[in-house]
């Protein structure tokens, strides 16, 4: 990609040429392709700093507590997706303990621990001050190990929370290993379908901003609680309209 003109190269980091190729990439291509691969690898395999980041969630006034779902190590989340989406009896049955919230807050190693790691506590601390804001109950941080989004699902029904915000590493790709997704769900259910959901993603240094993230899944989180709908359902409810302002919002 050298040679790529400096005022392309400034606005996206995905993995542009121009002009005719021979057969073989440059060496300094090839190298930062190996360097981007590695770095996807590693964030998939990462497992979650538990000691650092329950330190970060500390230090920023928020409790939380850790879950894990069944997937039982790094090895057995990769090979089956359906584990990770799984919470276990006891661990459902702990969280009845700590109390209703309206709004249950989860943050999952997902497929980037990295990302986590990153903006995982930054985002989740913006979320909370909005919710409160709003006069909403939120629940400890729940720290899940070898979460996939739809863990979140039997998080929130553990907790009695009619919302769940999941945020999670996103799958790393060739041009960024360290972003973060985050899903918000009204209502979810023991089968919930992604249709239900509403994401929002590429939360990084180079792409949204924490604070833009946690304002988006605030007003996200209004719109939900004042119509009842999340999803596609939402999504279609709001097209010619613009997502109400964070504390404009009808409990149900």
């Amino acid at each position: 990609m050298s040679d790529l003109p400096a005022s392309l190269r400034a606005v996206t980091q995905a993995r542009l040429t121009l002009g005719p190729r021979g057969r073989a990439l440059a060496t300094a291509d090839r190298l930062g392709f190996a360097l981007d691969h590695a770095r996807a690898r590693a964030a998939v395999l990462a497992e979650l700093d538990l000691p650092e980041l329950g330190a970060t969630l500390d230090r920023l006034g928020l409790a939380h507590h850790v879950v894990s779902s069944a997937a039982t190590g790094r090895d057995s989340f990769i090979r089956r997706p359906d584990l990770g989406r799984h919470l276990p009896q006891d661990a459902a049955r702990a969280l009845a303990d700590i109390g209703p919230a309206d709004v249950a807050l989860v943050l999952g190693d997902g497929l980037s621990a990295t990302a986590v790691m990153l903006n995982g506590a930054a985002f989740m601390a913006e979320l909370a001050l909005l919710l409160r804001q709003m006069g909403l109950r939120v629940s400890p941080v729940i720290l899940a190990r070898q979460a996939r989004v739809a863990l979140g699902d039997g998080i929130a029904r553990g907790l009695g929370a009619q919302s769940v915000v999941i945020a999670l590493g996103e799958r790393p790709g060739l041009s960024a290993a360290d972003s973060l997704g985050v899903y918000i769900t009204h209502r979810p259910a023991a089968r919930t379908q992604d249709s239900a959901r509403n994401c929002i993603s590429n939360i990084r240094a180079a792409g949204t901003g924490v604070t833009d993230a946690a304002d988006q899944a605030a007003r996200l989180i209004a719109a939900m609680r004042s119509s009842g709908l999340s999803g596609v359902a939402l999504s279609q409810a709001m097209a010619n309209a613009p997502l109400p302002a964070a504390g404009d919002q009808t409990h149900r």
